[in-house]
C-alpha cells in the first residue's frame, strides 16, 4: 500500500482498502482454524469494528497483525462462551432425512475418517493444508498470512499430506 507519513487507519479510503484486502483472508483463516459453527465471517467483521474503534492507535502497517490477533481472540472468547452454553442446553440432532440410508452411512463413515485424519494433524499443518488445498492459496500467500517462510509452509503442507495419506489409506 502506498502511504504517506500522516496516513492513519481512521481515513476512510485507507480503512476501505485495508478491509477489501484482508476481509477474505481473515474469514478463511478463522474458518480453517475453528470451523464454520462459530461464524468466522461475523468475527472477521467484528475485528474491523475493533480496528475502527482503535484506528488512532494502530499504524497502517500494523493493521494486518492487529486484525488477525483480534479476530483470533474473538473466536477464542466465543469458544469459551459456547462451552458454557452447552453445559446448560442439550442440542437435539435432526433425526429425519430423505436420503438413502446406505448413502448416509457411507457419507458419515467417510466424513468421520476424514475429520479424524484432519484432527490428528497439528494445528499448523491443518491450517496450511486447508488454506492450500481447499482455498487454493499459493505458498507465498500462506506464508504472508501466517508470518512464516515459504519453506516452512511447504514443509508443513508436505507433512500434512503424508499424515493424511497414512490415516486415510482405505479411501
Amino acid at each position: 500500500m502506498d502511504k504517506k507519513i500522516n496516513d492513519t487507519v481512521c481515513e476512510e479510503n485507507l480503512f476501505s482498502r485495508i478491509y477489501n484486502k484482508y476481509i477474505q483472508d481473515i474469514t478463511n483463516f478463522l474458518y480453517y482454524k475453528y470451523g464454520e459453527l462459530l461464524d468466522p465471517h461475523d468475527k472477521a467483521q467484528e475485528s474491523f469494528v475493533k480496528l475502527w474503534e482503535h484506528c488512532k492507535d494502530v499504524a497502517p502497517d500494523k493493521a494486518k497483525s492487529f486484525l488477525f490477533t483480534v479476530a483470533n481472540n474473538l473466536m477464542l472468547n466465543e469458544i469459551k462462551h459456547q462451552k458454557v452454553v452447552l453445559k446448560y442446553r442439550e442440542i437435539k440432532p435432526k433425526d429425519y432425512t430423505n436420503e438413502d440410508p446406505e448413502f448416509i452411512l457411507e457419507k458419515k463413515q467417510y466424513l468421520a475418517k476424514y475429520q479424524n485424519a484432519l484432527s490428528k494433524l497439528s494445528e499448523a499443518q491443518r491450517v496450511v493444508f486447508l488454506m492450500s488445498r481447499v482455498e487454493g492459496k499459493k505458498h507465498q500467500e500462506i506464508a504472508e498470512i501466517l508470518d512464516l517462510t515459504v519453506r516452512a509452509v511447504r514443509k508443513r503442507l508436505y507433512m500434512a499430506v503424508e499424515n493424511l495419506r497414512k490415516e486415510i489409506d482405505g479411501i
